[in-house]
């Protein structure tokens, strides 16, 4: 019989607590909202509600499979999610930094990201101004 046993870095990309010099360093996980709005493929735009114009399209076991946003929750309200959602939108782990995710979303100009678990599962989600925020009220280091 085999088993895995997740190593340091499994640990930490599932949100969970860590040690040492780094511990103190804010994490994605730490920033997250956690109230998601989610829906399933086969549910109708009528049937969606969306919180701050996001609804995360999951499966029975909550791994992300798409999102709608914007145009897409404006759809006709017959029309069936899958139709209109946003295929496997880019996930992040909660371990990743803060000062990271500032450097991504900076760079690929996006206001809000979804954070996953390493299989996939939906956490929630975080938004640019919640990475800003934070890394402005760190102590600068001199």
């Amino acid at each position: 019989m085999l088993r895995y046993f997740g190593g340091k870095t499994d640990w930490l990309a599932n949100g969970l607590p860590g040690e040492g010099k780094l511990a103190r360093e804010p994490r994605v996980g730490d920033l997250v909202h956690r109230d998601t709005a989610t829906c399933r493929i086969g549910d109708r735009i009528r049937d969606v509600d969306p919180r701050d114009d996001l609804c995360v399209v999951v499966n029975e076991s909550r791994i992300v499979m798409g999102d709608l946003r914007g145009k897409a929750l404006n759809a006709d309200p017959d029309t069936p999610v899958q139709q209109v959602m946003n295929l496997a939108p880019s996930t992040y782990r909660p371990n990743v930094s803060v000062k990271e995710m500032a450097h991504h979303l900076l760079d690929a100009g996006a206001h809000r990201v979804l954070v996953a678990d390493n299989d996939g599962r939906l956490i929630g989600w975080i938004s640019r101004d919640d990475v800003i925020c934070t890394l402005d009220a760190q102590p600068k280091r001199t």
